[in-house]
């Protein structure tokens, strides 16, 4: 009964830290924000037994995110006072709505639970993160390696985005 007491309220954070990442025009409250989901999200894994996931998740990626908020310390004005203006009140409304379905299907999970089933059966000699590393390693191995490409390019496409904008700023 304490892991679902424990996973609604940590679903619910990460849901509300997100949607300040998204929504928060500061760059400081969005990067403290999206830390604080990250955390969350690696207490997920500890509620699921994957410690060793948890510990990357949080190590990994907030300690990226971190970085990220170093950097956006010095390339953003933080001094300045930021007013926030919602305009597009049809994406808010829309999110809001996504929200709802999602929670809402998130409360039914339990009710289809029993259909549900892994696709590799568990092996009690091995630990969490032999399990992981055999599966990830031979099974998802195709799968690995492209997310591994994906963010690789997603990072190379922030670096040329702030480079854009920084030699934007330059020449006016």
């Amino acid at each position: 009964m304490y892991e679902v007491i424990a996973f609604y309220l940590f679903a619910a954070l990460i849901a509300v830290l997100f949607l300040i990442t998204v929504f928060s025009k500061n760059a400081l409250h969005s990067m403290s924000s999206l830390a604080g989901g990250m955390v969350f999200i690696g207490a997920l894994f500890f509620l699921l037994d994957a410690e060793f996931i948890g510990v990357v998740q949080i190590i990994v990626y907030t300690g990226a995110v971190m970085a990220l908020y170093a950097f956006g310390m010095m390339f953003f004005d933080t001094a300045k006072e930021v007013k926030e203006n919602i305009a597009a009140k049809r994406a808010i409304y829309t999110l809001w709505i996504f929200v709802a379905v999602l929670l809402a299907a998130i409360v039914c999970a339990p009710i289809f639970a029993d259909t549900l089933q892994a696709s590799i059966p568990a092996d009690e000699n091995l630990s969490n993160a032999h399990a992981l590393g055999l599966v990830m390693f031979t099974k998802y191995l195709a799968a690995f390696e492209l997310t591994a490409v994906m963010l690789l390019v997603a990072m190379m496409a922030g670096i040329i985005l702030v480079s854009r904008r920084l030699d934007a700023g330059e020449a006016q």
